[in-house]
């Protein structure tokens, strides 16, 4: 296919009726000749307004600028500098509506594939990484306490790692990476990339405790007062599923989107029987929601044998949260999208199985509270969809388990309550980001939260009685 300068480079991928079949990962990424004909549409504008769109600020300008003239290396020391997590970053997080959204190639073309050259060197610099030689850990900062392995947890550890801070990440699950690893399929993010970009976490001085769940096992004021962390941020994500309220959730074969994705994931059900875990999926899968996670859900379960699997939503597809990306490659291969279909009713079998999901039609009205056309039922009578899978993906909330009987205060829907611009919570020296705080959102919105608590935490770390800038205190030795 020829390069055309008016539109962005296509990103190369597996053939839809190849990668429906398998766990492989579906884009394959640019050649060095592609990414810097990609990086050579950047007009270079005296403004780069693109770098307001990016929560972490990468200098958007100067990698692809590296990038056009060859400059690999440099151009991914560029990002580095800026997000702890790029060839995470560069595979998940939706640049259309922000980076690229203000790319001033979009007013007439399309934009910069910002997205796909920040994959491009993180993978480039992956595949032709020196061994360097480790130099002995000397920080000379006190300790400071992350919980969550997520992406605002790794994020805000990497950054104060950096300022040469002691950092140790408490995850509650057995493998570090959160939602990143339990909830984003193989397909769209390798777990061979995640173990990497912990792995140089931990080259650059984290130290990750697994099995630990602060709150239960560990009470939160443990860590401040006997442990000797100066500080800590809470990074623990919304991993608690929100259900539809339905007669019927409770049969056999219903599953919410964390379970389903969890144990194909974190859990490799999808290597079954080479791995324990097995998970049931039939001919005929619904997925409720047309969100990322609903897209990622009814991808996996094609990839697990069923043969026809429907995506169902109440609204019409231009509502949908989906990344366009997703909902292309959904659509390749072969996902049917039932529109304007409200579920209303889980239908069962004589043995307490899922047979049918009972829906009503819908039709739009006037925008709700979340800025959408609000779902209103039609006249028209319910219909039933022969089903014997069924998966929930319409959101999550925070796990309430941290909060319970603290002095940590949260929302009504159990987000904690922070300063906006330093992350800081109720609690003197905690700190918190990412999902936890503002609910399911991004893993760049909550890689940036990270960062702006960890630059909190130094500011009020070495404005601390004791501290400087090259001291350590006592507790930091211990």
């Amino acid at each position: 296919m020829p390069l055309k300068p008016d539109h962005k480079t296509v990103m190369p991928h597996q053939a839809a009726d190849e990668r429906a079949h398998t766990f492989d990962e579906v884009n394959t990424g640019y050649t060095e000749a592609r990414a810097q004909f990609e990086a050579s549409r950047c007009l270079q504008c005296q403004e780069a307004v693109c770098e307001g769109g990016c929560p972490v600020r990468v200098p958007i300008k100067a990698f692809l600028r590296c990038v056009a003239e060859g400059r690999f290396q440099e151009a991914f020391d560029v990002v580095k500098k800026a997000n702890p997590l790029p060839a995470i970053c560069g595979r998940v997080c939706p640049q259309e509506t922000q980076c690229e959204k203000l790319c001033h190639m979009a007013a007439r073309f399309e934009p910069v594939g910002i997205g796909h050259l920040e994959r491009f060197v993180s993978d480039w610099e992956r595949a032709h990484r020196l061994p360097r030689p480790t130099a002995p850990l000397r920080p000379v900062r006190p300790r400071v306490a992350i919980v969550g392995s997520g992406p605002s947890g790794l994020t805000a550890a990497g950054e104060l790692a950096r300022l040469g801070y002691r950092v140790t990440i408490f995850e509650a699950l057995h493998e570090p990476g959160g939602v990143l690893r339990y909830g984003i399929p193989e397909f769209r993010l390798p777990k061979a990339i995640l173990d990497d970009e912990i792995a140089q976490l931990q080259a650059s001085g984290v130290e990750i405790v697994c099995n630990v769940v602060i709150g239960k096992t560990v009470p939160l004021d443990q860590l401040l007062n006997t442990m000797g962390y100066h500080a800590v941020f809470i990074g623990t994500g919304a991993g608690l599923p929100r259900f539809l309220g339905i007669p019927g959730e409770n049969l056999n074969g219903v599953y919410s989107a964390n379970e389903f994705l969890t144990r194909i994931n974190l859990m490799k059900a999808y290597q079954f029987p080479e791995s324990h875990t097995p998970l049931k999926v039939g001919s005929r899968v619904a997925v409720v929601g047309a969100g990322n996670t609903a897209m990622d859900a009814a991808r996996s379960a094609l990839r697990m044998g069923a043969h026809e699997v429907r995506i169902v939503y109440r609204r019409s597809e231009a509502e949908m949260s989906a990344r366009v990306e997703e909902y292309a490659h959904a659509k390749e291969e072969g996902i049917i999208f039932q529109w304007l279909t409200n579920p209303i009713r889980v239908v069962g079998n004589d043995d307490g199985w899922v047979a049918g999901l009972e829906c009503q039609p819908q039709r739009l009205g006037e925008p709700d509270e979340s800025g959408r056309a609000r779902p209103i039922p039609t006249d028209d009578p319910p219909v039933l969809i022969p089903i014997d899978t069924m998966v929930i993906a319409i959101g999550t909330r925070p796990n309430r388990l941290l909060t319970k009987g603290g002095d940590l205060q949260t929302t009504s829907w159990g987000g904690l309550i922070v300063n906006e611009d330093t992350g800081e919570t109720s609690q003197p020296g905690v700190f918190a980001g990412g999902d936890a705080v503002t609910g399911a959102a991004t893993v760049i919105l909550a890689a940036g939260a990270g960062l702006r608590a960890a630059s909190a935490i130094h500011a009020r770390l070495s404005a601390a009685p004791g501290e400087s800038n090259g001291g350590e205190s006592s507790h930091a030795r211990g």
